[in-house]
């Protein structure tokens, strides 16, 4: 009876230990031997089961792994295509990504013309130089690089499969695959990356489709840029069109004046006549000071700028700038509280501002300028001096009134009121109203865009 239980004893003891090879090998035909098959049978049941768990657990450990690897990716290029701020960047940094990702041993990222008939290589890694150069634009159909024009998805692609090898490019570098991505945004075709390995490879369902999501955000950043790029250069033009308004609205108008004087310069000189010559050569001195003026003003409109929360620091500076211009006292008065402008609508504002303060320069004789600012109930700007003044023409404005042209073509453009007074001798007063509407309007509108 104790040599069986022994056996039995120190076998369970090696199942402690972790040994579940132990077994009960000396069988009798008794009690203990029926005990002894049944341990044995338990001992092969845990066995089984251990190492099921253990490859269940290596496959479940790989799937992780795999699944970490994946998001790591995802996380690099997202990260890249967030801060890409060229197409030279984003084109070098993703070539290199996912050459490290796919462990690929070459890669070439081409972008398509619009026709999809023309292929542009805008990176490439681990290509021979040769390779790079003579395939730095290939045609559609030359080889199999270039041959997507269907929404066909990835394809793996045997090179020794395609015909000699070595008279390609790919097979004389000792390349054996191609992988083929095609990037598409919104169903339309817009380049594709090549992969390039010297070994046979089959790709899983995962990878193929990290592939395909990495070419998508390829193809989003692709996107973003050029859109970026478009508002980049409406800005340009914005610009552009608003110093061809503000030198058309200014200093060729003064221009015409003088082309106007040099004729009449011409006659007097023709005729002889001295009074006219000299009162024409009064003109042209007044008209280049008026020009020279107008000039300063204009550089002086582009380098105002405009804040976010509140106008009155831009207008204390204009205010600064023409005391300095004219040598006439300035006093600014800000009352209320109302709702802030948004910086376009204080840029035109300022001009308007800025244009009236010219006149008062150019015309007015004033010795001083106030400029009062009423934000409640509505906004008000009012510019007025203590000049000469004027009467009102009675067939409204002609070409010898162009600053106040100027002034009501703008408050026009953007939905506001100009009223211009002036009595001869008392000086005179332009008042700019902007409509509660439009001020809250905009800053609504900002919101919306951003």
């Amino acid at each position: 009876m104790l040599e069986p239980v022994g056996l039995l004893k120190r076998a369970i003891e090696k199942i402690q230990g972790g040994d579940f090879d132990a077994r009960v090998n000396k069988l009798t035909r008794d009690e203990f031997g029926t005990l002894a098959e049944g341990f044995n049978g338990m001992a092969e049941h845990l066995q089984s089961m251990y190492r099921n768990l253990e490859a269940k657990v290596a496959e479940k450990t790989a799937e992780l792994e795999e699944k970490r690897e994946r998001l790591q990716s995802l996380y690099e290029v997202t990260t890249l295509v967030a801060h890409a701020t060229t197409l030279e960047e984003l084109a070098q940094g993703f070539a290199r990504s996912v050459l490290r990702i796919a462990h690929a041993d070459g890669v070439a990222l081409r972008w398509s013309d619009q026709a999809n008939q023309r292929y542009l290589m805008l990176a490439a890694q681990g290509l021979p130089t040769d390779m790079v150069e003579a395939e730095h634009c290939i045609h559609k159909g030359d080889c199999e690089c270039g041959a997507a024009s269907t929404p066909t998805g990835l394809r793996v692609i045997p090179i020794h499969a395609m015909g000699e090898p070595q008279e390609r490019l790919c097979g004389k570098a000792g390349f054996e695959t191609l992988v083929n991505i095609p990037v598409y945004l919104h169903e339309r075709l817009m380049g594709e990356v090549d992969l390039f390995f010297h070994a046979k490879i089959s790709l899983s369902d995962a990878e193929r489709s990290l592939y395909e999501v990495l070419a998508s955000h390829l193809a989003s950043a692709m996107e973003n840029l050029r859109l970026n790029a478009l508002e980049k250069e409406a800005a340009v033009s914005q610009e552009r069109n608003l110093l061809a308004r503000e030198l058309h609205d200014s200093i060729a108008q003064s221009l015409a004046f003088l082309k106007i004087q040099v004729q009449l310069m011409r006659d007097a000189l023709a005729s002889g006549d001295r009074q006219a010559i000299e009162q024409v050569l009064e003109e042209i001195d007044t008209g280049m000071r008026e020009s020279y003026g107008d000039v300063r003003e204009l550089l002086l409109h582009f380098r105002t700028r405009a804040s976010a929360e509140d106008i009155e620091p831009a207008l204390a500076t204009t205010l600064r700038k023409f005391e300095h211009q004219s040598g006439l006292p300035t006093h600014l008065k800000i009352e209320g509280h109302g709702l802030p402008l948004n910086p376009d609508l204080q840029i035109q504002v300022l001009h308007i501002v800025q244009e009236a303060l010219s006149n008062v320069r150019k015309h007015a004789r004033a010795s001083q300028v106030w400029v009062d600012v009423q934000q409640q109930p509505e906004w008000r700007f009012e510019v007025r001096d203590d000049g000469v003044g004027f009467a009102h023409p009675e067939g409204g404005l002609d070409e010898t009134h162009v600053g106040l042209r100027i002034m009501s073509e703008r408050a026009e453009r953007i939905g506001a009121r100009l009223e211009v007074l002036s009595t001869p001798g008392r000086g005179s007063s332009v008042v700019l109203t902007l409509p509660s509407t439009l001020v809250a309007a905009a800053p609504a509108a900002a919101a919306l865009s951003a």
